[in-house]
């Protein structure tokens, strides 16, 4: 009898958690992902369908956390939605059923891998990693830009707090840019 374990993107059984310096690099297994985009015409049906459900639709460029549900843009009328993987693992059914026919909900979650860095300051890694003025840039700004040549997600929680959604295919060479980036950094 064959006896199937799901894998991390990383390819692991647990989570990889990765040291340099003070920075922490935290594989985020647990976080479900859904795109939810409006349907034509019917945007004030979704905007009240999501305000009714709790379920954030944040402005450009800009992630806003909520429970369970948080999200953040990624193109007009169009956004990610974030809620824990354990109670949540259903996020596309849970947002058709929340939203109705007024957006067109994805599955995400197998896409993309998530990391959240850690460190006191983060805008000497990211500058090495990014186009983005980290240091500049509000708490909660998110955006779309390029790391090592993968098109990836960048939201900002904090100065020294962030999370990076890439490619899962491309796992462990966006790790690898992270800790390279890292070492020259600390």
């Amino acid at each position: 009898m064959v006896s199937l374990q799901p894998l991390t993107a990383l390819g692991r059984r647990e989570a990889t958690t990765v040291t340099q310096g003070p920075l922490s690099i935290t594989e985020r297994s647990d976080v479900a992902l859904a795109s939810v985009a409006v349907r034509k015409g019917r945007g004030t049906d979704l905007a009240k369908a999501a305000e009714k459900a709790d379920i954030p639709l944040p402005g450009p460029a800009t992630h806003q956390p909520g429970t369970p549900y948080s999200a953040f843009w990624i193109t007009p009328e169009m956004w990610f939605v974030e809620a824990p993987y354990a109670s949540h693992e259903l996020i596309a059914d849970l947002l058709k059923h929340a939203l109705g026919d007024a957006a067109s909900i994805t599955e995400q979650t197998d896409a993309w891998v998530a990391f959240d860095l850690t460190a006191p300051d983060l805008a000497p890694l990211l500058e090495r990693l990014c186009n983005v003025d980290y240091a500049a840039q509000p708490e909660g700004y998110a955006t779309r830009t390029v790391m090592d040549h993968l098109g990836v997600y960048l939201i900002k929680h904090g100065r020294g707090s962030a999370r990076i959604y890439g490619p899962r295919s491309s796992a462990e060479s966006l790790l690898h840019a992270i800790e390279t980036a890292a070492h020259s950094v600390w």
